[in-house]
């Protein structure tokens, strides 16, 4: 069975706040805030709470903006993500600022020129991004 997940397209001032994708430095892979959905909480709640876990920032969670698929076959890991357009409410990055699941030990605002030179998921999250609309990431392979 999939696991369901919500993520964070946020743009503050021109820029796109990403989170290291992997804990640990194993991956230079970037990735929206965001994460697995708890039962009993609707998703823009599950993603308040996310995004605050992993960078500190207080939310507000916006319409649907892309549906993405993630699919590792080896291991039958396979994840729908739900991104959302989301506004900056509170706060600011703070390099202390401390995941409790210690996943995320990097967050950062990226420029649109500068998406181009990182590695990031899904494929189509620098294009969403700065556009309007909804879009759909068919099926990805997960990669480190």
């Amino acid at each position: 069975m999939p696991r369901l997940a919500v993520r964070a397209v946020l743009v503050h001032d021109n820029r796109l706040l990403l989170v290291n994708a992997y804990a640990g430095g194993v991956s230079d892979l970037w990735c929206a805030p965001g994460g697995g959905v708890e039962n009993h909480a609707s998703l823009p709640d599950n993603l308040r709470r996310e995004v605050h876990e992993e960078t500190g920032l207080s939310i507000t969670v916006g319409p649907p903006c892309l549906v993405n698929e993630f699919d590792s076959p080896a291991d039958g890991f396979h994840q729908v993500e739900i991104f959302f357009r989301c506004t900056l409410a509170a706060g600011t990055l703070d390099e202390a600022w401390r995941d409790p699941e210690g996943i995320v030990t990097q967050r950062r605002w990226f420029m649109r020129e500068e998406l181009a030179g990182i590695r990031l998921k899904p494929d189509s999250l620098a294009q969403i991004a700065f556009a309007r609309g909804i879009a759909y990431d068919p099926l990805e392979r997960i990669v480190r």
